[in-house]
């Protein structure tokens, strides 16, 4: 009975997860921070792993910080990012290859919706004109 139980914790033992094989530890190689008395500031940072920071800001329209800068890094799959943005009072607005797209606008309206929307306005025009043709939205005795 103990060489079984021996034999199952081994089994769990063996078949745990290594998580410290897979990360990495790393080092700050470059960190450099310039803060101004008029809330301007940059900051610059590099570290062992790859991984870079860039970033410089000022007070900007109704006491927001506007700031801009990159960062870039390798992802688990070995594909650079980088990644530039604009942070302002417009909101956080991000430049890279690798962030999806929308589609440009206006995008094609499809023929059916077209159809629909002349459909609607040629009610409108005989409802205008005292012809509807459509129901008369009362109800009359059954």
């Amino acid at each position: 009975m103990k060489f079984v139980i021996f034999a199952m914790l081994a089994a769990v033992a063996a078949a745990a997860p290594d998580y410290t094989s897979h990360s990495r530890e790393a080092t700050i190689l470059r960190d450099d921070r310039v803060i101004e008395d008029d809330g301007r500031y940059n900051f610059d940072m590099e570290s062992s792993n790859g991984i870079v920071v860039s970033e410089s800001g000022a007070p900007g329209a109704e006491g927001a910080i506007a700031s801009s800068g990159y960062f870039s890094y390798t992802s688990p799959e070995g594909v650079p990012v980088h990644v530039k943005y604009v942070a302002n009072e417009h909101g956080f607005q991000p430049e890279s290859d690798l962030l999806p797209v929308a589609p440009a606008f206006p995008h094609p309206i499809p023929q059916f919706v077209l159809d629909q929307i002349a459909f609607a306005a040629e009610e409108d025009a005989a409802r205008a004109r005292g012809k509807s043709s459509g129901p008369s939205g009362s109800y009359g005795a059954p």
